[in-house]
């Protein structure tokens, strides 16, 4: 290879890391690829690879650790800049999440992570938005307060109370979104540099949002029955996490549940070594049946319980909420006033409240429920016709999460469906280790459409084949 060809590959190399590091892909204090992993991703040569982390090691954007590898250390790294990169986006969480939101309304998208609209209480939502034009002009007009909405916040402490997690006004704050939740939280109570631990696999979007907030992710295996115990407990014992989140119910996207055991134990390790849970617990709803729960188990002295109305009313109506100790409340309260100037929309925690304190949710929520289960019960034996095989069953919600055929590449199958209109959502999105390069997540909600599996069949031929 000529020295001018070496040097080429070498700066392409650089180019690749500095665009990850700028696009928050790869976080201050995460390790590196390996110099062999590297180079077989950029399929170039190892010494090419060695000589671009020298050169990137002396700008002092990544530093050597003898032994261990390469770490970002995120010195003269630009602000965080939305603009598409110069380098060809990766399939990563924010292109899973920009294929979703931003597709034609003729595209299928059993790789989103919401039900379709026309599953929705679409006459439940328009008799609200009447009720409500004809309501209060503060309603229309004014900010929310910093709290949010006290009549929504009462009937979520009553739905919290049947539940058996008793909690006063002070202890529940209304937010703009669930994400917006989790955002505040990590503002609240970590800096740059904390180490936040995750399950493997996660929802993405976690993924995406702690890394901008320039947070280094552990993750732990998830099981059937909750996070791999014996690894949970070596990873906060050497590493101390401040944070953990999870879904406990019908988790994301494996939709696995929690054990009781699994539920004491993971208490007990948190205790322990002084970490903090966030259980988001947005598909709660959509079980059949309660199933345990970390906020009930330890009443919010640990843990945050999360959620928001998004995946079972509408996703156009943004309303979230945090439930905490009430110091820590206060503290988000006043993070909230500078980051959002007050509590969320008022038109939207009316709406939200109104429905709710119908008997109308209730049964959309069975509705959604039995739609669901005929749905599973339809799109898994397709599936398996493909040779997809789901890693187990749930008992509710709406994702399956399945292996696929020995040989297929879930990121080609991916781009190639895409190029068909059919957003699709591959396993490593969901993985911070990496290690779900085999398995991709489907919205049964989202798969009627017999194209979906005529495109997959397609895409999956074509990824064995090249």
């Amino acid at each position: 290879m000529s020295d001018r060809r070496r040097q080429t590959r070498t700066e392409d190399v650089m180019a690749a890391i500095r665009a990850q590091a700028a696009a928050r892909q790869l976080a201050p204090g995460e390790r590196l690829p390996s110099i062999r992993r590297c180079a077989a991703a950029m399929r170039v040569s190892p010494s090419t690879v060695v000589e671009a982390y020298d050169r990137l090691a002396a700008e002092g954007l990544i530093r050597a650790r003898p032994g261990s590898g390469f770490y970002l250390t995120g010195h003269g790294l630009p602000p965080l800049s939305l603009a598409r990169p110069a380098v060809p986006r990766a399939v990563d969480p924010f292109w899973v999440s920009r294929q979703s939101l931003d597709a034609e309304a003729d595209m299928l998208k059993p790789g989103c992570g919401w039900l379709p609209a026309g599953w929705m209480p679409e006459a439940a939502l328009r008799r609200g938005l009447r009720a409500l034009a004809r309501g209060s002009d503060a309603v229309l007009a004014d900010y929310g307060s910093t709290r949010g909405s006290l009549p929504l916040r009462r009937l979520l402490l009553g739905r919290f109370g049947e539940e058996g997690l008793h909690l006063s006004p002070e202890q529940l704050l209304l937010t703009n979104s669930g994400t917006q939740a989790v955002d505040l939280i990590c503002r609240f109570l970590l800096q740059p540099g904390d180490t936040v631990l995750v399950d493997d696999p996660c929802y993405f979007n976690f993924r995406a949002l702690l890394r901008a907030h320039r947070l280094r992710l552990l993750s732990v295996p998830r099981t059937a029955s909750g996070p791999d115990l014996a690894a949970f407990e070596a990873v906060a014992a050497a590493e101390r996490p401040r944070l953990y989140i999870t879904n406990s119910a019908l988790h994301n996207p494996t939709g696995a549940g929690l054990s009781p055991q699994a539920a004491y134990r993971v208490l007990g390790i948190a205790a322990a070594h002084d970490m903090t849970i966030v259980e988001d617990d947005i598909f709660a709803d959509f079980e059949p049946e309660p199933s345990p729960r970390l906020a009930v188990l330890d009443g919010l002295e640990r843990v945050i319980r999360v959620g928001s109305f998004s995946k079972t009313l509408s996703a156009s109506i943004r309303c979230g909420y945090v439930a905490a100790r009430p110091d820590w409340i206060e503290g988000l309260v006043d993070l909230q006033i500078a980051t959002s100037f007050g509590g969320p929309s008022p038109l939207a925690a009316g709406l939200v409240a109104d429905i709710l304190a119908s008997g109308g949710y209730r049964k959309h929520m069975e509705e959604i429920r039995r739609r669901l289960a005929q749905a599973r019960r339809a799109v898994a034996p397709r599936l398996e016709g493909l040779g997809i095989r789901p890693w187990l069953m749930p008992r509710g919600g709406f994702y399956l999460w399945c292996r696929l055929p020995e040989g297929a590449d879930p990121v080609e199958v991916s781009r190639l469906a895409l190029a068909e209109g059919v957003v699709l959502a591959p396993g490593n999105v969901f993985s911070v280790a990496q290690t779900a390069g085999g398995f991709m997540r489907f919205n049964v909600a989202q798969m009627g459409e017999p194209r979906v599996y005529a495109v997959l069949e397609r895409a999956l031929r074509a990824s064995r084949q090249g």
